[in-house]
């Protein structure tokens, strides 16, 4: 089961796309304006209905593939808007309006596993942290955290180390490097700064007392372990 985000300005939820009522995927509707996409939640596969304003549909897909988009990006059409749709849309696939469940499901597998293998382990999603190793960022619910590298280095050996616990010279030596010769003290430091980046998420690094930090796994969250693309 995918998390979808559906782009659409018609007043009718799932109206672009009546199939995704017979599945078991999880869609969430925004309006398909620029101005949305600030605090879109996050999800496996972006649709943009493309039904109607073709111009205004491309425009929010360009938005979309510049500005750092990690989800595949598919437009629903019509069939005459097909003509219209091109490479310049930076799309993944197209589906149309009047496909049926069969399809539409065949599709959404069908981009995922593409970008599994173009992407086998460079990101780590998990508890609603998106971190892209390549490209030495983070997100939380889609939004982009600024941190340093070596915050980014922190949160991305915890999280992809979860629930176990490490102790702050661990940390040091993984993190920093045997060359390092600060104190401990670093760690706390970092650690109480990423914690503030991550929000109401801060939870996700616990502390044991007396021993080191860990990163939580969310329980709302389905995933064991953090999952990268070659697992979706």
């Amino acid at each position: 089961m995918a998390q979808l985000l559906l782009l659409s300005s018609d007043p009718v939820a799932g109206a672009a796309l009546p199939a995704l009522e017979l599945l078991s995927h999880r869609v969430r509707q925004i309006r398909a304006e620029p101005a949305q996409l600030v605090n879109a939640p996050s999800a496996d596969v972006i649709l943009v209905d493309a039904r109607v304003d073709l111009v205004a549909a491309k425009s929010l897909c360009r938005i979309l593939t510049t500005t750092g988009l990690d989800a595949p990006l598919v437009a629903v059409v019509t069939e005459g808007g097909l003509t219209a749709v091109s490479t310049e849309w930076g799309l993944d696939d197209v589906i149309l309006t009047s496909a049926g469940p069969a399809e539409v499901d065949a599709r959404i597998r069908l981009v995922l596993g593409r970008q599994s293998s173009e992407q086998p382990s460079t990101r780590v999603q998990t508890s609603g942290i998106s971190i892209d190793e390549s490209s030495y960022s983070a997100k939380v619910r889609g939004k982009t955290l600024d941190l340093t590298y070596k915050e980014f280095q922190l949160l991305h050996f915890l999280a992809t180390h979860p629930s176990r616990v490490f102790t702050r010279e661990q940390l040091l030596s993984e993190v920093w490097g045997y060359d390092y010769f600060g104190g401990t003290r670093t760690v706390d430091v970092h650690v109480r700064r990423l914690r503030a980046k991550l929000g109401d998420l801060e939870q996700l690094i616990g502390t044991v007392r007396n021993v080191g930090y860990r990163f939580n796994v969310d329980e709302d969250d389905s995933l064991a372990a953090p999952r990268t693309r070659s697992q979706a």
